[in-house]
């Protein structure tokens, strides 16, 4: 039973053991954030930032820092656009069981490289997989950072084959206003790229607009 309850409050996307989580916002408003994890790489940067462009949509970024320093010309593409960055670790590790001192290695660093890359607007931060426990809430709830996890995430990591279209399927069926959508594009993940355009198509058919989560939280 302490284990099952370990695993749940590991997992949980709607709390942490201290400090603010944001899955979501209650709102009546239908407006929503788009968020992208991972990354970034330039050789995806077109597939995901031009569908973006063409459709003058902000979205979140959060991003790992070993990928920001080799990725350069994706960074300054996405500070350019008018995007939101946020801190997604150094090396996408699991953040349930770590120290304080690995809290630091990861996320400290991960700041450093997204400011030297010259982007200067707010820096939340996502757990990769979501996962927290005691040390990682400790450590931002000590530095008022903001955890922003999602309510609204439908890509298959089962290994089972699945198209673009089941993508947007799920994901248009479950948002509503105040959902924060995730989606992981990079590393030629082609049926989530190929899903972008047609998730922000239908939900502004539907009368949705689209905003950063720092505007969405307000």
């Amino acid at each position: 039973m302490f284990a099952y309850g370990v695993k749940r409050v590991i997992q949980t996307r709607s709390w942490q053991v201290a400090g603010e989580l944001v899955s979501r916002v209650e709102t009546d408003e239908r407006i929503v954030a788009l968020t992208f994890d991972d990354g970034p790489t330039d050789a995806d940067a077109d597939a995901v930032l031009d569908v973006l462009a063409d459709r003058d949509v902000p979205a979140t970024f959060y991003v790992n820092g070993k990928d920001v320093e080799g990725n350069a010309s994706t960074m300054r593409r996405i500070i350019a656009g008018g995007h939101e960055i946020g801190n997604h670790t150094w090396n996408h590790r699991r953040m349930a069981f770590v120290s304080p001192s690995t809290v630091a290695e990861e996320i400290e660093p991960t700041d450093d490289v997204i400011r030297a890359s010259g982007y200067d607007g707010p820096l939340t931060f996502r757990p990769p997989h979501g996962q927290k426990l005691l040390t990682l809430p400790l450590y931002l709830a000590k530095r008022d950072r903001l955890t922003v996890t999602w309510d609204v995430a439908y890509e298959d990591w089962s290994g089972s084959p699945q198209s673009s279209g089941d993508i947007v399927d799920a994901t248009v069926e479950n948002t509503q206003p105040g959902s924060i959508i995730l989606l992981h594009p990079w590393f030629g993940r082609t049926s989530t790229q190929k899903s972008i355009g047609p998730v922000i198509d239908r939900l502004k058919e539907q009368g949705y607009g689209f905003v950063t989560v720092s505007e969405l939280i307000g």
